[in-house]
């Protein structure tokens, strides 16, 4: 297969799955995250149980795919979720954490950003964030093409 039959193939693939922003649309680090992932050093993301519930959205199941948008909105990349696990926010390990990929890859750097992220986003959905109560959903990802 040459590699333009190969993205043609892909571009028709997305138009069944889902795109979404690393970070949310417009939070203005969904060009860095996304770069984390294409470059290899991101190979997981977590999101908070309670938004799930708050926004109606189903838990992601092992096997889904869907595609990694830029700021503009561009496809990045398609990726498919290997591993899928809900788990309390404080006994997210330093593994996990590194492999989130973003900032020194510490687990410090990954409690600190969450809670400043979950606790920003609630405020958002009306729920208080509180990291001793409150679950996340840990993914891990595995990139599958990049555009």
């Amino acid at each position: 297969m040459t590699e333009k039959e190969e993205i043609y193939n892909w571009n028709e693939e997305i138009k069944k799955l889902e795109g979404w922003h690393f970070g949310g649309k417009g939070s203005g680090i969904e060009d860095e995250l996304a770069d984390l992932v294409v470059r290899g050093i991101k190979s997981a993301t977590c999101g908070w149980l309670e938004a799930y519930k708050v926004e109606n959205e189903p838990i992601p199941c092992v096997g889904e795919r869907s595609y990694i948008l830029n700021s503009h909105d561009n496809p990045v990349c398609v990726i498919e979720l290997v591993s899928v696990e809900v788990k309390k926010f404080l006994e997210v390990d330093e593994e996990f954490a590194f492999l989130e990929g973003e900032g020194d890859r510490s687990y410090r750097y990954w409690k600190d950003a969450h809670e400043k992220f979950f606790s920003e986003y609630g405020k958002e959905i009306g729920v208080t964030w509180d990291s001793e109560k409150h679950s996340v959903v840990c993914e891990k990802f595995k990139v599958l093409y990049v555009f």
